[in-house]
């Protein structure tokens, strides 16, 4: 039996895309996807592909402004989208914005299940305002159930006191063949590519919004540290942008030695090419539900150095075997493993393969299979 999924979510991610039109394929589910704005342009200069779209979905009229830190989007319509589109299910990305509630709120008075797709976990600084805890509590507690991408959610929805029988995983996931193919090209490329983007010979890599919560100074600082003879062989390169660009930079022109380069924003087409040619990423990250970049760099075949406060950290590595993991903030641990990793290329080589290996689990096709599952389970249980 076909049942009638409903995702609603914020903006056309480049992310998404993949896993939506994996689900789309699936005989059993009638996909329709509601997003709330095409992109967020104060936070994100990503590129809307359109093109790629293979599934049903509208966009709604959308207000936003950024009001005393906080991310305000407003939309017009929820309610009448909704009942449109006739849902057997709904899955909502999220519960920060007005409309999530409008859903919420639509779903309990026509009797739909309401399932919660949630990242957020134990580790994330984000947590701990008083009041936003206690209106996520009420929020969690009024929904069917709930999808999460990996051990770090899971655990967060079990310290709220959710019923774990409740809770479905749905790997967290980038288009693995898109990238693992584009690197492939890179790499044929690669001595000519070096050359015409000025890429040190070899380099760690950094991938992300140029923000102090991305452990950006900690990751120059450990960079600082490391043996002169080291950063002679071994460049820092941004790949980003952000409010702190400015302050980051500024901080780089005052080391002596090495070499640290700010390449600004990429679009996906240009990331593979960067994630190729690196020695390993780097993600030194105090704040961060998952992660995907680190998805896109293990699918390039790249080892990892992640902090612990990284949502994806339990799922995508293993000290030793595809990386290594490091206390957030902790500029002498973060040197001490970049050291070790980069003066090891064959370990550093091994850890590359053994990353590939991983993410070949983490999947569209997964994502949807997980996603399939929870719509039967709904069914069963009688929502």
């Amino acid at each position: 039996m076909t049942r009638r999924l409903v995702i609603i979510t914020e903006i056309i991610s480049p992310y998404r895309i993949p896993l939506f039109n994996a689900l789309a394929q699936n005989p059993e589910t009638d996909l329709h996807v509601i997003f709330l704005a095409e992109t967020d342009p104060g936070l994100r200069q990503w590129q809307i592909y359109k093109d790629e779209i293979n599934f049903s979905y509208e966009v709604l009229p959308s207000y936003r402004k950024r009001v005393l830190g906080y991310n305000v989007l407003l939309n017009a319509g929820v309610g009448r989208a909704l009942a449109s589109a006739k849902p057997d299910v709904i899955l909502c990305g999220g519960y920060s914005y007005l409309s999530s509630w409008r859903a919420l709120g639509w779903a309990r008075a026509h009797r739909v299940p309401f399932m919660l797709w949630s990242e957020s976990n134990l580790q994330d600084m984000r947590r701990g305002r008083a009041v936003v805890e206690l209106l996520k509590s009420h929020f969690l507690r009024c929904c069917s159930g709930y999808v999460v991408p990996g051990k770090s959610a899971l655990k967060y929805l079990l310290a709220q006191s959710i019923d774990a029988s409740k809770i479905f995983t749905a790997v967290n996931a980038v288009d693995n063949e898109r990238f693992a193919a584009a690197a492939a090209i890179s790499r044929q490329r690669a001595a000519e590519l070096r050359t015409e983007l000025c890429l040190p010979d070899r380099y760690f890599l950094f991938v992300g919004r140029l923000v102090r919560e991305k452990g950006i100074f900690e990751l120059l600082a450990a960079y600082a540290t490391l043996d002169e003879k080291l950063r002679d062989q071994v460049g820092l390169v941004f790949v980003g942008d952000g409010p702190s660009r400015a302050a980051l930079e500024g901080e780089a022109r005052s080391l002596t030695g090495g070499v640290v380069k700010f390449v600004g924003f990429a679009q996906r087409e240009q990331l593979a090419t960067y994630y190729t040619l690196a020695e390993m990423l780097v993600l030194p990250t105090y704040t961060d539900t998952w992660g995907l970049v680190v998805n896109e760099a293990m699918a390039c075949g790249l080892p990892v150095i992640l902090s612990q406060a990284a949502g994806c950290a339990t799922d995508l590595v293993t000290e030793n075997w595809n990386g290594k993991i490091t206390p957030a903030r902790n500029v002498t641990a973060l040197a001490v493993a970049m050291q070790n990793l980069s003066s090891d290329p064959e370990s550093c080589a091994t850890m590359g393969s053994n990353s590939r290996t991983r993410i070949a689990a983490y999947s569209p096709q997964e994502w949807s299979a997980a996603i399939v599952r929870m719509i039967e389970a709904s069914r069963m249980n009688g929502e």
